[in-house]
């Protein structure tokens, strides 16, 4: 059973269970004792998935003349300098995926008193400050490939121009929680309340 500490953050039972609360270290950009909840283990998948789509297709955008000139259709360069940019594809993709797990994990959401912290990024870490007052609304969306994982997007709409933050790989549940608790909180702090 979810514990609640005297600073107010929830403490999930276990590790690497959706919707844990586990402290994601990072001195330099996190706040004293915050407790992130990261999102679903299954958006690993998604994410990888989706890479493997995207270099399948990158290939076939970038590697039709290597395949052309491979079969004797069409001799215009050397073989060898119509293979760079499949490999250059081909080399993206494949760290992409080996790096999907370590990307999931360094996602991370923490709901406070007056703001949400959304926390993402591997090499160029990033936490994002949302006052529950500067929303105008939160979307939820899904994508075919996310709904057959059960997972959402939910994507925080704040009042500056063309800002947002979003958070992926949310299960449903939790997904219509938050959206229902923010938009409550942001309508709450909007009427002084």
């Amino acid at each position: 059973m979810p514990e609640r500490s005297a600073n107010g953050p929830v403490r999930g039972p276990a590790a690497g269970t959706p919707g844990d609360r586990v402290p994601l270290s990072n001195r330099a950009i996190d706040p004293d004792g915050l407790v992130w909840t990261r999102v679903s283990p299954r958006h690993v998948t998604v994410t990888v998935l989706s890479g493997l789509a995207g270099t399948v297709f990158w290939l076939a955008v970038v590697g039709w003349p290597a395949v052309l000139a491979g079969t004797g259709i069409w001799s215009g360069a050397p073989l060898g300098w119509l293979l760079l940019p499949p490999a250059a594809v081909l080399v993206v993709g494949v760290l992409s995926v080996l790096l999907a797990p370590r990307r999931v994990r360094a996602i991370g959401y923490a709901e406070r008193g007056e703001d949400l912290l959304v926390r993402r990024g591997l090499l160029y870490q990033r936490v994002t400050v949302i006052p529950y007052g500067r929303m105008q609304y939160v979307d939820v969306s899904v994508s075919p490939l996310q709904r057959s994982f059960g997972l959402a997007t939910v994507k925080l709409h704040t009042a500056a121009v063309g800002s947002h933050a979003e958070i992926p790989g949310v299960e449903h549940a939790e997904a219509s929680r938050l959206r229902e608790r923010l938009t409550a909180r942001g309508e709450a702090l909007l009427a002084g309340l």
